[in-house]
């Protein structure tokens, strides 16, 4: 098929490197293809009400080193499952052939979807539509198959080094435990990279859960050694041993209405509580979102999205720029989707923690 127009959104929770993305995938189109490319506002959102702009070498200009996205994004909006209000009542409906009316409305032949799991899913689904669709993977939280790394994982990871580099200092002064919740969702990656780079004395993940008596016998055997102060990094979905995820509340609105978050709370009280050691919480949160992507981000970014327009112009639709190894290449949504990557126990990384002496509060 010959292309002319391709739209462009990005979806799901912001990430360092989205703009360095719009910036590659709009000048690859116009340099080496002169295809249009629509810029769609608020990712899905802005498809189902049809706003968007026309992006032009200009408007990309100077947003490599630039946080967050242009283009603005949504990660309540789903064509398939669109929420609304009818009367202080939600229902959801199938709206996609509303979507795809759009579409045609706005002379797309391709679209360019920029997110995770969710984004990608949808993707996928407006694909079987029949429209064609490539992905490019984004999450800071590391967790979708079929490619080594996604682009803003790496700086989420220093953003959470440096949080820990500063609270040791803090914490070597007033003797304190320090636990440090970062995100992640149901998979690990950022506690276990972040951790590891920060010198991280316990770490718990969703893939190892802890038992609350191991924790605190590292904490005793550091105190013996003379290590008065400790730090844990815990993942937002890490549980306890026999205990279910923590909750900081539901959104009905949203394809996933799950949202993680109080487990640094519940296990600086319990280390308080059982120890008489002073402990303090501290929820990184979306600072590990946001501000200035690193080298490796934005060159990530790059290749993903000169690869994600070859895959265009090779009609290679319903496939995702992955990287594997050293190079970035096609891979079928399909795959990258079915679930989620999680660490493996036996990770490289899980063992070269555990050979320094790290603690991920299994051992009983």
């Amino acid at each position: 098929m010959a292309i002319k127009r391709i739209g462009v959104l990005t979806g799901g929770g912001d990430c360092p490197g989205l703009n360095a993305v719009i910036r590659a995938v709009v000048k690859k189109a116009l340099h080496d293809h002169q295809w249009e490319v629509l810029g769609i506002h608020d990712g899905y959102d802005g498809l189902m009400h049809r706003r968007a702009k026309k992006l032009s070498a200009s408007a990309v200009s100077n947003i490599l080193s630039i946080g967050g996205t242009i283009l603005g994004t949504s990660n309540t909006a789903n064509p398939f499952d669109y929420a609304r209000r009818v009367r202080g009542k939600l229902i959801k409906e199938d709206r996609s052939k509303e979507a795809m009316a759009n579409v045609r409305k706005w002379k797309l032949d391709a679209l360019v979807a920029i997110g995770g799991d969710g984004t990608l899913s949808i993707a996928n689904g407006l694909r079987k539509l029949g429209l064609p669709v490539v992905g490019i993977p984004k999450t800071i939280d590391n967790d979708l198959e079929e490619t080594d790394m996604t682009f803003g994982h790496d700086t989420a990871v220093q953003i959470i080094s440096d949080a820990i580099d500063r609270l040791h200092t803090t914490a070597q002064s007033h003797h304190r435990v320090m636990v440090v919740e970062v995100m992640g969702r149901y998979a690990g990656w950022l506690a276990l990279r972040g951790g590891l780079a920060g010198g991280g004395d316990i770490i718990l993940i969703p893939e190892i859960p802890f038992h609350m008596e191991a924790v605190i016998a590292e904490i005793h055997r550091r105190r013996r050694e003379g290590k008065r102060f400790s730090i844990v990094v815990v993942a937002e979905g890490a549980t306890e041993r026999g205990k279910g995820y923590v909750i900081s509340k539901h959104l009905e609105e949203s394809p996933d209405p799950i949202r993680l978050g109080g487990i640094a709370h519940q296990v600086a009280d319990a280390i308080e509580t059982k120890t008489g050691i002073s402990s303090r919480p501290v929820v990184l949160g979306h600072l590990q979102r946001g501000g200035t992507p690193t080298a490796f981000d934005r060159d990530l970014a790059t290749r993903f999205g000169v690869t994600a327009v070859d895959l265009l112009a090779e009609g290679r639709f319903g496939e995702m720029a992955a990287l594997r190894g050293a190079s970035v290449r096609g891979v079928p949504i399909d795959r990258a989707v079915r679930r989620l990557k999680k660490v493996p126990r036996n990770h490289p990384l899980v063992r070269a923690a555990r050979s320094l002496g790290t603690s991920f509060g299994d051992e009983k």
